[in-house]
């Protein structure tokens, strides 16, 4: 049986408001913020709260509430009324000293209904559709954005449950087995707002822990890497990421070489035959300023088809034909699993996809997947993955030049 708020939830247009708390003093980046505020700090000649404002425009926000403090007018005084960047902005400016909950309880009569509530200082690439299906299915007040941190990358602070609930938030991260990480991108019924004190209390601490005790709070789960300006040490990475260096993704067989009958593998080198136009696709990305990433099952491993050295063996020389050509493969993600494994890695599940994400900072939402199997279009989609069908009639020539006429387009 559906709660109360999941019918009110069904009910509800797709929110068009995004609350952007960006008040604090941003301490962890100082010097930097000694002068400026936190969500100002440039990358590549732009703040880094204007690839947020663009990423939620592109997601159907189109109205942004700025919930500020810490030296607001930079803030303001480049952003405006919003109608340069295809937003409508308003804003709150409260007293330095607030935590989340006073800023967001003050900004009380600015917020609609439903609302997205997001924090100045990461950028994840959203996927607002399954946000909002999964907000309107669960019939919970309020869900957040986990990262599912398989990789390490920051300090765990909750637990979900096998329904997709918060179980645990813990914002001190000192409860033991934690495992994900709250990373912003909220999707909150105003009540949620509503039933804080009135006293200058942290949002998150006041707010999850309850929901979570209560199996109020759902979670939205990502493998998709967040960067991030919360402290310097993040600064490379998230310099690296916002560059938005063109990258493609290819399946191998299939795509660049002739697919062996089922079964079967290319398992040395006098076994490969590239397809037509393959190696001058591969030379017109080059030249083009693309990387090139490889994302490919290899179960003849597993199956004793052929050795790992064979299989190296055959990459090497792949390798060395298409930079002969004019082309170049940057890396090659394999999955040498037998499909009985239940591994991660091994497509149609987008192990691989996240394994090219992080090694080189991409953002998947903007890297096209070609691929010739249907396989390949299902890990697409679970990585939020651009994906083009490779077949006879449509090459990767063909796709690859359909793919820079339109990126000259847009660009």
């Amino acid at each position: 049986m559906k709660s109360k708020a999941s019918s009110q939830n069904s009910s509800e247009e797709r929110p068009t408001q995004a609350v952007v708390l960006a008040g604090g003093r941003g301490t962890r980046l100082a010097p930097l913020t000694d002068t400026m505020p936190k969500p100002m700090v440039p990358f590549h000649g732009r703040p880094f709260l204007e690839y947020l404002v663009e990423m939620l425009r592109d997601q159907g926000f189109t109205r942004l509430v700025l919930l500020l403090g810490y030296l607001p007018k930079p803030i303001q005084s480049y952003f405006g009324d919003g109608s340069r960047f295809g937003v409508n902005l308003e804003y709150s400016v409260t007293d330095v000293e607030n935590e989340t909950g006073r800023r967001l309880k003050l900004a009380l009569p600015q917020l609609d209904p439903v609302f997205l509530m997001c924090y100045c200082d990461n950028y994840w690439p959203m996927r607002m559709d399954e946000m909002w299906d999964q907000f309107q299915h669960a019939g919970a007040p309020a869900m957040i954005t986990v990262y599912g941190n398989s990789d390490s990358f920051t300090r765990d602070n909750l637990t979900v449950d096998a329904n997709g609930y918060v179980a645990v938030y813990d914002k001190t991260r000192t409860t033991e087995n934690l495992e994900g990480v709250d990373i912003g991108f909220a999707l909150l019924e105003r009540s949620v707002i509503e039933g804080l004190p009135d006293g200058n209390v942290s949002f998150e601490a006041e707010t999850y822990s309850k929901l979570a005790g209560e199996r109020k709070l759902q979670a939205f789960l990502t493998h998709h890497r967040y960067y991030s300006v919360g402290n310097l040490d993040r600064l490379p990475v998230t310099e690296e990421f916002l560059a938005r260096r063109p990258t493609v993704l290819l399946d191998r067989d299939g795509v660049l070489n002739h697919k062996m009958p089922q079964a079967t593998y290319v398992t040395s080198w006098s076994k490969w035959q590239w397809l037509p136009g393959a190696l001058e696709a591969l030379t017109v990305l080059n030249r083009s300023g693309y990387r090139t990433i490889i994302i490919s099952n290899q179960p003849g491993v597993a199956r004793g088809a052929m050795t790992q050295e064979d299989l190296d063996e055959i990459h090497q020389h792949m390798l060395n034909e298409a930079q002969l050509a004019g082309g170049r493969i940057d890396a090659a993600f394999y999955c040498t699993h037998n499909w009985d494994e239940g591994c991660w890695c091994r497509k149609p599940n987008p192990g691989l996809l996240f394994q090219a994400q992080r090694a080189f900072h991409l953002d998947l939402s903007r890297t096209v997947f070609f691929g010739d199997d249907e396989r390949d279009g299902q890990a697409a989609r679970a990585a939020g993955c651009p994906w083009v069908h490779i077949t006879e009639v449509n090459s990767l020539l063909s796709a690859t030049q359909e793919l820079l006429i339109s990126a000259n387009k847009t660009g």
